[in-house]
C-alpha cells in the first residue's frame, strides 16, 4: 500500500513539475502586479482626484478587503470544485477587474472595482499554492514553492517597469496592460487537475487519468473524516496554526506598510517624486534574490530556523532605515529590508501547505491568507495615520521591528519542522 505522496514522487516527472511551476508562476506574476500597481500609480491618482491621506489609505485598504473575501472563499471553492477551476476563476477576477480600473473616473468607482479585483488577488494565491504543492515530491516541495513565490518579484518588477515609464503620461496604461492575462486562459484550461484532489474525488482511476499512467500499486485512502474550518484551531493543529498566523500577519503588515507608502516614505528623505518611484522599483527588484535565497535555506536549514533568520533581518533593517543619513545608506537599507521581507513571504507560502492534510490544505492556506489580508487592511491605515500626524520614521519603523522579532521567536519556539516530511 503506497501513500499518495509516494505515488506523486514516483509518477510525476520533473518535466511536468517544471511546466506547472512555469504556468502557476505566470498567474502569480499577474497577482503580484495587480496588488503592487497601486504603489506606483496612487501618487498620480491622488493628485488627479485631490485625495487626502485618509482617502488614499481607504483606496489601499479596499484592495485588502477584497483579498480577505477571496481568502475566505477559496478554501470552499477549491475543496469543492477542484484546484484547476479555482485557479481559473480567481485569475479571471484578477485580470478583468484590474484592467477595468483604468476606466474609472472617480475614487468611489475605483474603490468598488479595486475591491472586486482584490477578491481575485486574495483567492488566487492560496489556490495556486495548494495546486502546485500537490504535484511536488517531498525533497523538492519547499524549493519549488519558494520559486513560485519568487515570481511575485518578477510580477512586481514587470508592472514597475510599465508604470515608471508610462505613469507621467497616464496612470491608466498600467491597468490596461492586464488584458494581456487573457492569453493565459486557454492554457490554464489545458493544465491537469491536482493528483490529490483527483484521487479524493474519483479514486485511483481519477488519479491515473490526470497522471496519464497505469498505477499498479494500491493507494492509501485519504482521511474521510469531515473537517471543519474550526479543526485547524484544535489539536494537533492549534499550535502550528497560531504560529503560522503570527508569521503571516507580521510579514503582511510590514510589507504593505512599506510598499503602500514607499514613495511617501522616500519623500521624507528628500527624494523627488520621480526618484521615489525608481527607489520603490529597485526595492521590488531586491525581492527576487530574497526569494531565491529562501529557496536555498528552506531545504538547507529547515523552515523554522529560516523564518527566524529572515524575521531577524527584517527587524534589524527596519530600525536602520530610520537612522540613514544619505542616499547610499538609504538604498542599501531599503534593498536589504526588501530582501529579507520577501524571503519571509517565500518561506511562509512554502511552509503553510505542509502543515495540514489534504482535506484541510486549501482551507488552511485560505485562512492563513485571511490573516494576511486583515493585516493588509490595517497596514495602509497605520501608515497613513502615522504620516498624517507627522510621526518620524523611527516611530513608524520601531513598531515594524518589534513585530518582526516577535514573529521570528514565535516561529522558532512554536513552529513545527516539516523539512523532508510527507504531506498527507
Amino acid at each position: 500500500m503506497e501513500s499518495i505522496d509516494a505515488i506523486v514522487e514516483r509518477y510525476v516527472d520533473r518535466r511536468l513539475q517544471n511546466k506547472l511551476l512555469f504556468f502557476t508562476s505566470l498567474m502569480w506574476m499577474f497577482d503580484a502586479a495587480g496588488v503592487l500597481v497601486l504603489s506606483f500609480t496612487l501618487p498620480k491618482i491622488s493628485q488627479e482626484w485631490s485625495l487626502t491621506l485618509q482617502q488614499s489609505a481607504n483606496v489601499l485598504s479596499s484592495t485588502f478587503a477584497g483579498m480577505l473575501v477571496g481568502a475566505l472563499t477559496v478554501g470552499v471553492v477549491s475543496d469543492l470544485f477542484g484546484r484547476k477551476l479555482s485557479n481559473l476563476l480567481y485569475f479571471l477576477l484578477t485580470v478583468l477587474f484590474t484592467a477595468l480600473l483604468g476606466t474609472t473616473k472617480s475614487v468611489e468607482h475605483f474603490i468598488i472595482l479595486r475591491f472586486l479585483a482584490g477578491v481575485g488577488y486574495g483567492g488566487l494565491m492560496p489556490s495556486v499554492n495548494a495546486y502546485l504543492a500537490e504535484f511536488m515530491s517531498r525533497s523538492m516541495r519547499g524549493a519549488y514553492l519558494v520559486l513560485l513565490e519568487a515570481s511575485w518579484a518578477l510580477g512586481s518588477i514587470a508592472v514597475g517597469l510599465v508604470a515608471v515609464f508610462t505613469v507621467e503620461s497616464s496612470w491608466r496604461i498600467s491597468y490596461y496592460s492586464f488584458l494581456l492575462g487573457l492569453v493565459l486562459v486557454p492554457l490554464i484550461l489545458l493544465l491537469p487537475e491536482s493528483p490529490r484532489f483527483a484521487f479524493k474525488k474519483y479514486g485511483k482511476s481519477g488519479l491515473e487519468k490526470i497522471l496519464d499512467v497505469r498505477i499498479s500499486e494500491d493507494v492509501e485512502e485519504l482521511p474521510k473524516t469531515k473537517f471543519l474550518v474550526g479543526d485547524i484551531l484544535r489539536p494537533p493543529y492549534l499550535g502550528r496554526t497560531i504560529s503560522i498566523w503570527v508569521c503571516w500577519f507580521v510579514v503582511s503588515f510590514v510589507y504593505y506598510t512599506l510598499f503602500s507608502w514607499a514613495p511617501k516614505i522616500f519623500a521624507q528623505k528628500g527624494l523627488t517624486d520621480v526618484k521615489s518611484l525608481w527607489f520603490t522599483f529597485f526595492m521590488m527588484v531586491a525581492q527576487l534574490p530574497g526569494y531565491l535565497s529562501a529557496a536555498y535555506f528552506i531545504e538547507k536549514i529547515g523552515r523554522k530556523h529560516s523564518l527566524f533568520v529572515y524575521f531577524a533581518g527584517m527587524a534589524t533593517f527596519s530600525i536602520l532605515w530610520a537612522f540613514v543619513s544619505n542616499t547610499v545608506q538609504l538604498v542599501i537599507t531599503a534593498l536589504t529590508l526588501s530582501f529579507f521581507t520577501l524571503g519571509v513571504w517565500g518561506l511562509v507560502y512554502a511552509y503553510t501547505p505542509e502543515l495540514y492534510p489534504t482535506p484541510l490544505r486549501a482551507t488552511g492556506n485560505g485562512m492563513a491568507g485571511v490573516v494576511a489580508r486583515i493585516a493588509g487592511i490595517f497596514a495602509p491605515q497605520f501608515g497613513g495615520y502615522m504620516l498624517s500626524k507627522g510621526s518620524n520614521l523611527l516611530q513608524i519603523f520601531l513598531w515594524l521591528s518589534i513585530m518582526s522579532i516577535v514573529a521570528g521567536l514565535v516561529a522558532l519556539r512554536f513552529g513545527v519542522e516539516t523539512k523532508n516530511r510527507e504531506i498527507r
